[in-house]
C-alpha cells in the first residue's frame, strides 16, 4: 500500500511471485541495476521513525541533492521519491534530469492530493523535504 495516496501495490504480486520462481525473495529493498559496471548503485532501505520516513542515507530537510555529484542527500531523495511513486532512475546519489522530473511530478502529486503550495522546480528543498518524508501533513 502507497503510504501516501492508499494506492494497492497488488500488481507486484505478479512480479513478486515470477521473482520467487527464480529464487529471489522480495525483502522491501528497492532493487535497482547499474548502468554500466563504473556506476555506483545504492540500496534503499526504507523505515518509518518518528521524523517521518528515511532511506537512512541522510536525515536533514535543507541539503538541495547535487546534480554534478554523488550525496548523501541525492541518494535519500531518490529513494523517498522511489518509494513514494515517481521513478527517479537509477539510485545513484546523482540528482540528473531523472531524478528532478521525478521531484516535480511529486511535487504536483501533493500540490494536488494535499494542497502542498510547492513549486514545481524538481528541486528537492527545504519546502519539498517534508513531503518527502511524511507525505500530506
Amino acid at each position: 500500500m502507497n503510504p501516501i495516496f492508499g494506492i494497492s501495490r497488488g500488481c507486484i504480486t505478479t512480479v513478486a511471485a515470477a521473482l520467487t520462481v527464480l529464487g529471489t525473495a522480495i525483502t522491501g529493498e528497492v532493487a535497482v541495476a547499474a548502468e554500466s559496471d563504473a556506476s555506483a548503485v545504492y540500496p534503499c532501505r526504507i523505515t518509518k521513525t518518528a521524523n517521518g520516513y528515511t532511506a537512512g542515507y541522510y536525515s536533514g530537510n535543507t541539503v538541495i541533492p547535487s546534480s554534478t555529484q554523488v550525496t548523501a542527500a541525492g541518494k535519500e531523495a531518490q529513494c523517498l521519491l522511489d518509494y513514494m511513486g515517481p521513478d527517479p532512475g537509477t539510485i545513484d546519489g546523482i540528482f540528473g534530469p531523472q531524478s528532478k522530473d521525478a521531484a516535480a511530478n511529486f511535487q504536483k502529486m501533493m500540490n494536488s492530493a494535499c494542497n502542498a503550495g510547492l513549486v514545481a522546480d524538481g528541486i528537492v528543498g527545504s519546502k519539498t523535504w517534508p513531503y518527502l518524508r511524511k507525505g500530506c501533513h
